[in-house]
């Protein structure tokens, strides 16, 4: 009987943190260092090989010229690694050019699409190498492998969604749906969260035996970290010492729990336990205790990790040098930071987005904004991604600077240059609008903040803030468009409407039919609405308002 037949039923403006691998703006309050070393829990295991080596793909070399080569090949051969690479809007299909190329007369051979598949994962071109992965499953003639229906799921997962994945799960012939397919569904219940599926499938894949490595337990570790449930992580790991050996990726994850509720001393012990165990720690070890030190004001031994992270930096660890910026930047080194980013560009030809926001949030956290503004036009000239975060960076230090006019400029100046403002560019508008007392603005940014996304997901912290800025205004013509863009997002409440009639009462008014309104909005009311209608009535009546519905 398959033991699982029945498996699925069972931004305040400029709010710097600091990068470690990363770097971080956000624009809502109240990250602390605890959710900053949650965030790395998900960015360390997210750098584990998720799948067995049965799906892993060693290339081979070949010898004619009908070879599958992928685009690193520098001898200009046309190649279907090539055309499949060069597919660079999603639209395109992978299907067409492999079909094309067999047409042709060219061999397809399977160990070349799968090391192709691990290319376009490596640059999150998941919708081909999903592509890929179903043409070759239509295939007679290819013969696929356990670790092949793993790497499948996992990309339908990140194109299609968990139930789409969780079908796949279920459909998948009795043989193949063991270790890996069981570990690749575990992975993605752990990155939508869904801890009580998790803890099932895992109960599941105990009675079946497959848990014999330590990757299972690495993601239920990734798991309870990332949800705050940090006295589940105690338990994980003694079921690892029993079953299997931790690894460096469980020691980090452990250290990552310790430090984050900034325990030095339990951190130290987790640290020497790793050292007993005669596990070499990386550089993602010796960036969680060097967090943890600055943290905690430990400089001597913060200046000690941070050497012997370096020492662990290199081509294959590129994310190190752009967490050693980051570190040495909140130790205020601005010579460390010049020196690590002048090593970055001799040993890299070109630095990514990632690395330009690392190094221009820590210019600016160093207070050296001429410098950033610089390294900024540097990236304006070398990068065709238009990544609204860099320009987000800078702007965001203007409006904290209370620079609203030379906000305003940079914001122009990036859209000129073809940067389309993101949702955050719009909230830090907001903020910065809001301390200019610039209402007309602060409506005109909302309004495109909503409209900027697909689903907007209501900061109430803003909300708040704008129409306490609109109630001290006594500005009620404000404040009911306001309530036309939260309705027109989906967004009105209880609250809305006591925020609305506060303004109103601000500026002695009443409002015209606020009870039908909130009948027809399918708002109930409590017992404060009732309290601020009441207190309306006394007043005189509003002048009809064009944007009233």
């Amino acid at each position: 009987m398959d033991p699982f037949g029945n498996w699925a039923e069972s931004v305040h403006p400029c709010t710097y943190i600091e990068c470690d691998w990363q770097t971080h703006i956000t624009t809502s309050t109240g990250e602390g260092r605890g959710a900053m070393f949650l965030r790395r829990a998900r960015t360390t295991l997210a750098a584990a090989r998720y799948f067995s080596a049965e799906a892993a793909v060693t290339a081979k070399p070949t010898a004619t010229g009908d070879s599958t080569t992928t685009a690193g090949n520098s001898d200009g051969r046309d190649t279907l690694g090539r055309r499949l690479l060069s597919l660079v809007y999603a639209k395109r299909s992978a299907v067409v050019a492999i079909q094309k190329w067999k047409e042709e007369g060219h061999v397809v051979r399977k160990y070349e699409l799968n090391r192709l598949i691990r290319d376009l994962r490596k640059h999150k071109r998941y919708k081909h190498a999903l592509e890929i992965c179903e043409w070759m499953k239509m295939q007679d003639d290819i013969k696929l492998q356990p670790g092949d229906y793993a790497i499948h799921l996992d990309l339908i997962a990140k194109i299609r969604g968990l139930s789409s994945a969780e079908k796949f799960f279920e459909d998948l012939p009795d043989q193949m749906r063991g270790r890996q397919a069981c570990t690749a569904l575990l992975h993605t219940y752990v990155q939508h969260k869904e801890a009580s599926k998790a803890e099932a499938l895992m109960e599941k894949m105990s009675e079946c035996g497959f848990l014999k490595s330590v990757l299972p337990y690495n993601h239920m570790l990734s798991l309870y970290i990332s949800n705050g449930q940090l006295d589940k992580v105690p338990g994980i790991i003694q079921q690892i010492k029993n079953s299997c050996y931790p690894d460096v990726l469980t020691y980090n994850l452990w250290l990552t729990a310790c430090a984050s509720q900034n325990d030095v001393e339990a951190t130290e012990e987790v640290f020497l336990q790793l050292k007993k165990a005669r596990v070499e720690p990386d550089w993602v070890s010796y960036s969680t205790l060097t967090s943890l030190y600055l943290g905690k004001s430990l400089i001597e031994k913060a200046t000690s990790t941070l050497k012997e992270m370096e020492k662990r930096a290199s081509r294959k660890a590129r994310a190190a040098y752009s967490s050693l910026i980051s570190l040495h930047a909140k130790m205020g080194s601005k010579d460390e930071v010049d020196r690590i980013w002048k090593k970055m560009k001799a040993l890299f030809r070109k630095m990514n987005d990632a690395e330009y926001i690392c190094m221009i949030a820590s210019l600016i956290k160093l207070k050296e904004f001429e410098e950033a503004e610089n390294l900024y036009t540097e990236w304006e000239s070398v990068s065709g991604t238009k990544d609204s975060r860099i320009p987000n960076l800078l702007l965001a230090a203007f409006i904290n600077k209370n620079q609203m006019a030379k906000a305003e400029n940079f914001y122009n100046r990036m859209v000129q240059g073809g940067i389309k403002p993101s949702y955050t560019t719009w909230e830090l508008l907001i903020w910065g609008y809001l301390k200019q007392q610039q209402t007309d603005k602060v409506l005109e940014s909302f309004k495109k903040a909503v409209g900027s996304v697909k689903k907007w997901n209501p900061d109430k912290k803003i909300i708040r803030e704008v129409f306490k800025n609109l109630e001290e205004q006594g500005n009620t013509n404000g404040a009911e468009h306001l309530l036309v863009t939260l309705r027109n997002a989906g967004h009105v409440n209880t609250e809305v409407y006591n925020l609305l009639l506060r303004t109103y009462i601000k500026a002695g008014k009443m409002p015209l039919i606020v009870a039908e309104r909130m009948k027809k909005d399918k708002v109930e009311m409590n017992d404060e609405t009732r309290e601020l209608i009441k207190l309306t009535r006394t007043m005189c009546v509003s002048e009809v308002s064009s944007c009233h519905s």
